[in-house]
């Protein structure tokens, strides 16, 4: 054995050095390819370093430092920084042309340019002197901007009390974009004696203060609290003003309270001149098992009624617990003082309606039976020159029991018994308990190329009456068998269209139904009604909704469909279909002796299309067509063109022989467009850019009765930081009657509005109607106006 000094030949044998010299390559060798693992590409980890906000003992633990041309000073006592002075925390950046800073008080004092970044507001102005921890101390003449909504102004003076919460004295307030000039006026601004802002509460408090617009003073609010975001708050909201011939003058002024996160509430006071005063109230909350809605209206001593006033609502659903199972129950509740209560205080909007339900609603399942029970109870608003046949009220009790996949078959059973109880002067049929059961099976045969499902239903009933019926009897029954075969295939290949890979299915269908005729005409209705002969009714066993009638058949139903999906998506590109009945029997069943039943031959043809050219484009239509008259029975077409955002255009006919013909427009759009001014790139919730006009409306025409029966006609205008809306519309309440408004807005962008909204109808009659301004956008960061 040799020792190697550094340098020194090698005497090691030569099968040693041969060992030495393999064994030093294999570990270059692994070192290398070490060396090429560690060189693959990096991968981003999630890092707190930029997290919003920081924890108070991050805070605490922080250094501040200091920068500038000349620094000054004495240790732990003070430090003077002349010429571009700045200080920087977390959270906070000062900067001016010269900043002292006291270390025992914590106390900076900044002159010349003052320049305060605090989480992304700023503040601007001469002179600044603040404790920096507590972030107390006074700004003199600052100019500020928030950096959640862009709102900006000036002050006399600004008090910083803490780090949330700052009081400007003879402030102005404005999210109207500053443009160049020294001439520039805000279109609307609010000026005010003193302001306080939250930050925390993300909410103004203003005292003393007069809305402005176009330099024209038109709303004194001595006090109000606005957003700073859009986050909810507590405060008084905007007046609405409305006219009436009936109510008089009406002024509300609404209060909205953020109990918590998950619970609200507004109270509003409402002053009719021709009545008195009402006030409304609502309470939201969401809990953890239940949730819901609770409304009311009180009116103490109406003018012209002499009397009180009231009406409520309540609507809830919810849990039960876990130790029921799965239990849930839903109310709604809907009361009033009287029958005039509808057409007195139509802005009441859940309780416009005659007929006002009382419902409860509880379930329970598990491991495939549901139980369901339900109390069902009507108020009916009758009228001295009106009278309408009240609902039942109907208590009831359901017990189904269901299986999926038990040995390849799809089976259940349900039971239900009801009460049905209503005034027997003006429903012309007596009261009725009636108990009826449902048991139905069926065999799926499911393949990727089709299928075949045989099914079998029973269907039985059994009524208890209060009094006799037509056959004499206060007892009857009945017990109806239905047997029933669906069956479809399904083909499918490869085509396309201007050059887009498509797939083609081609989707024959046939059903066929047998349910023997038992008579059922002595029976009364409680619950039963025709259903719509469309696409989905035409392939189901029974022609009538409820249990009352059972509907015969014999016939057979013949269906065709073909779709084009797009082949790396599959999104469905087209649909057309066909589908038509042939009876071989003529129908018996029918729901009065008044209806005329269907007879045996070959039922009207039911054509469908719907195609979506592009998700600019869509089309969709429906026809019943008689093949016997060469006529349509009834006929739906509708097409719809949104190319961009706030562009919408929706059209419809809609067509049902010797009784309607309408033609439905409505749209928003634009109205720039028309000269040329196409404007910038949509912003989320935030429209095409100011100084643009859209029209928007709604136009239904009767063609049968040559009469438009509603109308609604208006015109947006976005100026950038307020917007106006100004609506009319005529609704058709009758042959010879009609209720027409106008509505009037004017919006304030991130402060308040004022008029009367009319934002609901717009959304309610315009098919993917878009908001000028939509809360809840993208959130900015403090990072966003980052020092």
């Amino acid at each position: 054995m040799c020792a190697l000094p550094v340098g020194a030949p090698d005497c090691r044998p030569p099968l040693i050095r041969l060992v030495a010299l393999v064994a030093l390559a294999c570990v270059q060798m692994s070192a290398q390819a070490q060396q090429e693992a560690d060189q693959s590409p990096l991968k981003l980890i999630a890092t707190p370093k930029l997290q919003e906000g920081l924890e108070a003992t991050q805070l605490e633990s922080a250094p501040t430092f200091l920068f500038g041309d000349t620094l000054t000073g004495r240790t732990d006592l003070e430090t003077i920084v002349q010429g571009n002075a700045e200080m920087r925390k977390p959270g906070t950046v000062i900067k001016a042309d010269r900043l002292e800073y006291y270390a025992p008080d914590d106390l900076a004092r900044a002159t010349g340019n003052v320049r305060i970044n605090r989480n992304g507001n700023v503040f601007e102005g001469p002179a600044l002197e603040l404790k920096v921890e507590a972030f107390e101390g006074t700004f003199e003449s600052p100019q500020y901007r928030f950096l959640q909504n862009g709102a900006h102004g000036d002050a006399s003076k600004a008090v910083f009390l803490d780090e949330s919460r700052t009081v400007v004295y003879g402030a102005t307030y404005t999210t109207c974009r500053r443009k160049p000039g020294p001439d520039w006026v805000p279109e609307w601004v609010l000026r005010a004696a003193d302001i306080e802002f939250d930050s925390g509460e993300d909410v103004g408090i203003a005292h003393g203060a007069y809305l402005h617009f176009m330099d024209v003073p038109i709303l004194p609010v001595p006090a109000i609290s606005f957003p700073l975001s859009d986050a909810r708050k507590s405060g008084v909201m905007p007046p609405t003003i409305g006219l009436g011939d009936v109510n008089g003058t009406e002024v509300s002024v609404p209060y909205y309270w953020n109990i918590a996160p998950n619970r609200d509430a507004t109270v509003t006071p409402t002053v009719m001149t021709a009545r008195g005063v009402t006030v409304a109230g609502e309470f939201r909350y969401l809990e953890p098992t239940y949730s819901g809605v609770v409304r009311g209206n009180y009116m103490p001593a109406d003018k012209l009624r002499s009397a009180d006033r009231w009406g409520a609502t309540l609507n809830q659903t919810g849990t039960l617990g876990a130790d029921l199972g799965n239990a849930a129950y839903a109310l709604n509740l809907n009361r009033v003082s009287d029958d005039n209560y509808w057409s007195d205080f139509a802005s009441i909007g859940a309780l416009t309606s005659r007929t006002l339900a009382n419902d409860a609603v509880t379930t329970w399942s598990r491991s495939g039976y549901t139980v369901t029970g339900r109390a069902l109870r009507w108020q009916t608003l009758q009228s001295s020159t009106s009278v309408i046949t009240p609902p039942y009220d109907l208590t009831q009790l359901n017990v189904l029991r269901s299986q999926l996949n038990d040995r390849g078959f799809d089976w259940s059973v349900q039971g239900d018994l009801s009460q049905f109880e209503s005034d027997r002067a003006l429903t012309l049929q007596p009261n009725a308990q009636r108990m009826y059961g449902l048991a139905q099976v069926s065999r799926p045969f499911i393949a990727p190329e089709g299928f075949v499902t045989p099914k079998l239903q029973l269907h039985t009933s059994v009524y208890q009456f209060d009094s006799a019926i037509s056959t004499g009897n206060r007892s009857a029954d009945s017990t109806v068998p239905t047997f029933s075969l669906d069956s479809g295939l399904v083909f499918e290949r490869d085509t396309g269209w201007n050059g887009r890979a498509m797939t083609q299915t081609l989707e024959p269908r046939l059903f066929y139904v047998r349910t023997p005729y038992r008579n059922q005409s002595y029976l009364p209705n409680y619950d039963t009604a025709a259903s719509d002969f469309n696409f989905a009714s035409i392939f189901t066993e029974n022609a009538y909704v409820g249990h009352d009638k059972i509907s015969d058949n014999n016939l057979a139903t013949f269906g065709l469909t073909t779709r084009f999906l797009d082949a790396q998506t599959g999104e469905q590109l087209a649909r057309f279909g066909v589908a038509q009945r042939y009876r071989f029997e003529d129908q018996r069943v029918t729901l009065s002796p008044a209806a005329e039943p269907a007879l045996a031959g070959w039922s009207d043809i039911l054509l469908g299309a719907g195609v979506n050219v592009s998700r600019q484009w869509g089309f969709d239509s429906t026809v019943q067509y008689n093949p016997l008259t060469s006529q349509s029975s009834r006929a739906t077409v509708g097409a719809r063109y949104t190319p961009s955002p706030y562009r919408v255009l929706n059209a419809a006919y809609r067509f049902q022989r010797s009784v309607s013909e309408q033609i439905d427009v409505s749209w928003q759009w634009p109205l720039n467009d028309l000269w040329g001014d196409a404007g910038s790139a949509a912003v989320p919730g935030g429209g095409l850019g100011e100084g643009r006009y859209y029209g928007v409306g709604r136009l239904n025409y009767s063609l049968n009765e040559n009469r438009m029966v509603d109308t609604l006609l208006g015109v947006e205008y976005d100026a950038g930081c307020w917007l106006a809306r100004v609506v009319i519309g005529r609704v058709q309440t009758s042959a010879s009657s009609s209720t027409s408004s106008i509505k009037f807005e004017l919006e304030f962008v991130g402060f308040t509005r004022v008029g009367v909204s009319p934002l609901q109808a717009l959304k309610s009659n315009i098919s993917r109607y878009q908001n000028l301004r939509e809360p809840g956008g993208s959130k900015n960061s403090r990072f966003s106006n980052y020092e």
